[in-house]
């Protein structure tokens, strides 16, 4: 008998986010302080999740046979605080309706606990229904302080159903209404419908079921009564905003032909559209080979006729969800939409409108994932009122998160209204009435106070933090003192950056890693279990400790007279660089908070971190310290000019997972002969160290006209360099900017060009300077 070997499995299409991992497998979320309902059969398995580790769950199953947690085998023996607090708090309404039904006072529900303060980071427990049963699963929550030094941040659950009678693979569930409807309609495949809008109302387009394109046309009302058709205008809209698309924040409306908003972006959660390409039409589908095909162009036809509206050949639309991109020939390209079930584009409408919306038929090409599904559209009040977001997901596999503000925001927004996303919450950019360059010189020569809350905190907490911190960081965490700040660089096995960081050691088992990425905890995490570590616990506290910067020469004199430490930490005015505290505002009963002598302004200057409850006050009391000294709050358009003066790096321009910390000017970070401890990347460092190709410089450019991230750097025809970042410094009165070069230009002096056009069209002389351009000496913020 001859053996053969098996046949090699075909590599399958990863498809994060849209395709379950196995059939019959539904996963759902339950956020801190939240409760996720569940209904269950017999035979469904429900396994429930601790990801990050010591994350109370309180599980409570109601069946039939009115036993709590019978029907999953569990006993119920603990309060369930968590859905006790929502009857107490009037919140909940469809959890409390099905208790109700069941005849359940929920101030009395009991539940099971698992999982504890000190369960593993993945710890599971597994329960099969034996009856059907309503299953509550809650995340029971404590405020962290910020004085606690074993600190446990609360997190989420991960909750895994596997059915005993799977669903339809893709059966659609709609998300629920952002409030009540008052207009509610399925917009079936392959088809088109229209529809009327007041001002003021806002209007829901639904993806149903995920990469399904769909047009959107708008039309003054008011107009169409008066005989004179005024829609969406591409030209006068990308004129305005300056984007494609606009997207929800500041540069956020669609405009018609007089130059009047239609319809503003409130909330976007897919980011890729395409703006007034044409709707398909006959056409396409005829030179295509496929006459007769049905099509958008002719459905929104239909649709428009009863409102006067005259049939066109193409009807340029705003293509919500559909994928187009301008390829490096300039040549208009598209693809498989990014939009995942449920994602909606969320609009205001500005005037009274005459709207219609379609369901792509395209099966022909990517632009619908070739298979047309259905569009969902819910109009809401123009008496409710809805955040303004943006999503993000910080893996592909991750739920989408809603741009948040900060606690510092119901501040901040009172003093401007120009607020951009960043990384997932909206900061300023600059202040009414001051403006980027005021806002610099008060940092440079006075004070001034920026919200910085949107960097990412991570508790790593246990007997191998340690451990894992100093295999993931290049600084040598082994020698970082009780109270003391090190600034870092984090990288992968090739050596490029995943993010720079500061790591603070709280205690000999407790640090606090502050980054700019969501995904630093994430990558901790699989360090982790990698090395094996398994008495470490990384938790995410960022929404439990949100930041205020006081920057500038007279920061210490505002701020020594309100923060208050205990005999056990250092005085406010002793400490020194890298170094922070614990203490309080005011005395030993005021506001608890962290100080640093840290910032990112390359000043005299101090961060405050406290919990978000506390934001407010803190920024009352400083900003009332502030002003005899003539403090003034600060934007992120001014804090790029005193970084980029201060030569301090910035993910995403000065360094990606491309580029190592020596290309990025912060090799200092990376301790290669004192730290003996491997670490991630090190044996990469160390060839890229002794063989380097590329290298940081500044730049000093000739002329008014500045630089921008991305110009490219010449000597004669062959490109030698990028630009990373560039401002026009104010104290220098010149352009500057920071540039990654080939080793052979990099001399000081070496003069070089930068390229503006295409690169050779326009050259902008410039000179390889040193930098940091403003006190390269780096003695003003020791002060």
């Amino acid at each position: 008998m001859t053996a053969t070997a098996p046949s090699p499995v075909a590599p399958r299409l990863l498809l994060p986010g849209l395709l379950p991992p196995e059939p019959g497998l539904e996963t759902y979320w339950v956020r801190p302080g939240g409760v996720t309902a569940l209904r269950l059969d017999p035979g469904d398995e429900l396994t429930v999740i601790d990801r990050a580790g010591r994350q109370i769950a309180e599980v409570t199953a109601l069946a039939p046979s009115g036993t709590t947690g019978a029907a999953l085998g569990i006993t119920a023996d603990a309060p369930a605080t968590t859905l006790r607090s929502l009857a107490s708090n009037g919140a909940g309404g469809e959890i409390l309706k099905v208790l109700a039904d069941a005849g359940v006072n929920p101030e009395r529900t009991v539940a099971a606990r698992l999982f504890g303060e000190w369960s593993p980071a993945g710890a599971r427990e597994t329960f099969t229904a034996t009856e059907p049963a309503d299953v509550f699963v809650a995340a029971p929550t404590r405020v962290m302080t910020v004085t606690d030094t074993e600190a446990n941040p609360p997190s989420d659950l991960l909750l895994e159903l596997r059915r005993a009678n799977p669903r339809r693979r893709f059966e659609p569930r709609l998300p629920e209404p952002l409030a009540e409807p008052i207009l509610d309609m399925r917009v079936d495949a392959a088809t088109a419908r229209g529809y009327e809008v007041k001002a003021g109302q806002y209007i829901q387009i639904i993806d149903v079921e995920g990469r399904q394109c769909s047009d959107f046309l708008a039309f003054g009302a008011r107009q169409l009564d008066a005989g004179v058709e005024r829609g969406l205008d591409a030209t006068t809209t990308r004129y305005f905003m300056g984007n494609a698309y606009p997207q929800p924040g500041l540069f956020g409306k669609f405009y018609d032909q007089d130059m009047q908003p239609l319809v503003e972006v409130v909330r976007d959660t897919v980011g890729r559209h395409d703006t007034f390409g044409l709707a398909c039409n006959p056409k396409y589908y005829e030179d295509l080979g496929y006459p007769g095909h049905v099509n958008c162009t002719e459905n929104f036809n239909g649709q428009l006729d009863p409102y006067g509206i005259a049939p066109r050949k193409g009807w340029p639309a705003l293509n919500l969800f559909y994928n187009t991109a301008f390829d490096d020939s300039n040549l208009l390209v598209f693809d498989e939409p990014w939009s995942r079930p449920g994602d909606y584009v969320l609009m205001r409408a500005q005037t009274d409108l005459v709207c219609a919306s379609s369901a792509c038929p395209d099966d022909i090409d990517p632009s619908n994932a070739w298979v047309p599904t259905d569009i969902h559209v819910r109009v809401y009040d123009a008496k409710r009122k809805f955040s303004m977001a943006i999503s993000h997901r910080v893996t592909p596999e991750s739920e989408a998160k809603l741009t948040k503000e900060t606690a510092f925001g119901e501040r901040t927004s009172k003093l401007t209204r120009q607020f951009t996303e960043y990384r997932g919450y909206w900061l300023p950019t600059s202040f009414d009435g001051h403006g980027p360059q005021a806002e610099y010189w008060a940092c440079r020569e006075r004070a001034a106070v920026m919200d910085l809350s949107p960097l990412r905190k991570f508790e790593v907490l246990g007997n191998d933090a340690e451990a894992l911190l100093q295999a993931c960081v290049t600084r040598n965490i082994r020698k970082l003192s009780h109270g003391q700040v090190v600034y870092s660089a984090m990288c992968n096995e090739t050596g490029g950056m995943i993010d720079d960081c500061t790591v603070f050691r709280l205690g000999d088992t407790n640090f606090r890693f502050v980054g700019g990425d969501e995904y630093d905890g994430i990558w901790l995490r699989k360090q982790a279990e990698r090395l094996g570590l398994d008495q470490v616990w990384v938790k995410d506290s960022t929404d439990q400790l949100h930041n205020i910067a006081v920057q500038g020469p007279a920061s210490r004199d505002i701020l020594r007279e309100l923060i208050w430490t205990p005999p056990t930490q250092p005085a406010f005015t002793d400490l020194t660089w890298f170094r922070f505290a614990i203490g309080r505002i005011g005395d030993h009963n005021g506001i608890p908070l962290v100080v640093s002598r840290t910032g990112y302004s390359g000043e005299l200057g101090y961060e405050l971190w406290v919990h978000p409850k506390d934001a407010p006050a803190l920024w009352d009391i400083v900003w009332e310290a502030g002003q005899p000294h003539g403090m003034l709050p600060l934007g992120l358009d001014a804090l790029d000019m005193l970084r980029i003066e201060s030569g301090l790096v910035f993910a995403g321009y000065d360094f990606c997972d491309q580029t190592d910390p020596y290309e990025a000017g912060i090799g200092f970070t990376v301790p290669l002969k004192t730290k003996e401890d491997d670490f991630v990347g090190r044996d990469a460092l160390l060839e890229r160290k002794a063989h380097p190709q590329r290298k940081p410089v500044g730049l000093e450019l000739a002329g008014n006209e500045p630089a921008a991230h991305g110009d490219c750097v010449h000597v004669g025809r062959s490109q030698v360099g990028v630009i990373t970042s560039a401002t026009r410094s104010p104290i220098l009165r010149k352009n500057v900017a920071l540039c990654r070069i080939a080793v052979q230009h990099a001399e000081i002096g070496t003069e070089v060009e930068v390229g503006k056009l295409d690169g050779h069209r326009k050259r902008i002389p410039a000179q390889v300077v040193r930098f940091p351009f403003y006190d390269p000496e780096k003695l003003r913020p020791r002060a």
